[in-house]
């Protein structure tokens, strides 16, 4: 388990633990130096990782970075292979392509997207393409300009989705992965209510639907998907907070299980884990519960590949939770606890 930070305060990069499979215990495994590596992808077929450096500056220019990583499956330890500049500054998500031969990048301060070509190595080259967000929406305080905040791919290669907080719409790209090109289809773009914010988003592994959790106004909202022309349309929106709640909140991460049948969002200032049960049918969203993440602030969780232990991240408790997931969908606290400062990203890598 790889577990990317911001380096602010104690953190010193990327964190590593091994999991057992059986018990999901976890065992501290050293660390590798990064600068502010909020966040990790892992690539589908190579041993190699991949890590923002959210980060206005680097190199003297304006500029935030990614790094690539060579993971070594005997010794659990990641070696830096190198570090690129993605215009625009502080980069908060990417992921790489099916085939393995790009790395996309969503540019919150920047906004825009970049597309960084892998090379043979696993080592990344500059960017192959840049694209720029414009517009704005309602709330002065945090959506004067884009900040796109995440970036998707679906499951065929073919679309990119990109969650931009700052306009309130789901950006969409046709993608070409021999080139890493990124065309816009503006008759694609899905729109959000005002304020929403979104943030990150999940595809149903199975069904035609995907679920964007929306920062501003804590929120799901449910769309219906179509593959063949990469088209959104909302279905529900359903709050990820339990009624009665007054407090200040910001969703951070979604994710739905490996069955299907759950989704999870989580709740920074409720600091809890929203569960859902999935309608097969519509897609639409049952709420099932709120489990408490037993820290402050937690910005990602991870399911691992079992489907059977969720793990949250506390970024301002500087503690990693697990849960185990019920047959119901709903989470009960297993006891283990580890320390991490400042984590904010888990990805999974098997050894």
């Amino acid at each position: 388990m790889l577990v990317g930070t911001y380096t602010d305060g104690e953190s010193k990069g990327i964190y590593i633990f091994r999991m057992d499979g059986a018990s999901g215990r976890l065992s501290p495994s050293g660390y590798a130096p990064a600068v502010h590596p909020s966040f990790l992808a892992v690539h589908p077929t190579h041993p190699f990782v991949y890590a923002v450096g959210e980060t206005n500056e680097f190199e003297g220019r304006r500029a935030g970075s990614v790094s690539a990583f060579a993971f070594d499956r005997a010794s659990g330890r990641l070696e830096r292979l190198n570090s690129a500049a993605v215009p625009g500054g502080t980069p908060c998500h990417l992921i790489v392509d099916a085939r393995g031969r790009y790395v996309l990048v969503a540019n919150y301060a920047g906004g825009n997207v970049a597309v960084l070509p892998v090379e043979a190595n696993g080592a990344v080259g500059e960017p192959v393409c840049v694209r720029e967000h414009s517009g704005s929406s309602v709330n002065p305080e945090r959506q004067a300009r884009p900040h796109p905040h995440a970036i998707y791919l679906d499951a065929e290669n073919r679309f990119a989705f990109v969650p931009d907080l700052g306009i309130d719409r789901v950006a969409v790209y046709a993608f070409d992965e021999n080139t890493g090109e990124l065309s816009a289809v503006d008759s694609l773009w899905a729109g959000l209510r005002p304020g929403a914010g979104p943030r990150h988003m999940a595809f149903h592994p199975e069904l035609p639907y995907a679920y964007v959790i929306n920062e501003l106004d804590s929120t799901i909202t449910v769309f219906g998907y179509e593959a063949a022309g990469g088209r959104l349309t909302p279905v529900q929106t359903v709050s990820t907070l339990p009624d009665g709640f007054a407090g200040e909140n910001w969703p951070a991460e979604v994710l739905v299980h490996p069955s299907g049948a759950f989704v999870y969002g989580s709740n920074r200032g409720h600091d809890s884990i929203a569960a859902f049960r999935v309608d097969r049918g519509t897609g639409r969203l049952l709420p099932i519960g709120h489990a408490p993440t037993q820290g402050k602030w937690p910005r990602n969780f991870a399911i691992d590949p079992s489907g059977r232990r969720l793990f949250a991240e506390n970024q301002n408790s500087g503690t990693i939770v697990e849960f185990a997931i019920q047959p119901d969908g709903t989470l009960r606290p297993t006891g283990q606890v580890v320390s991490v400062p400042s984590p904010a990203c888990i990805k999974f890598v098997p050894c």
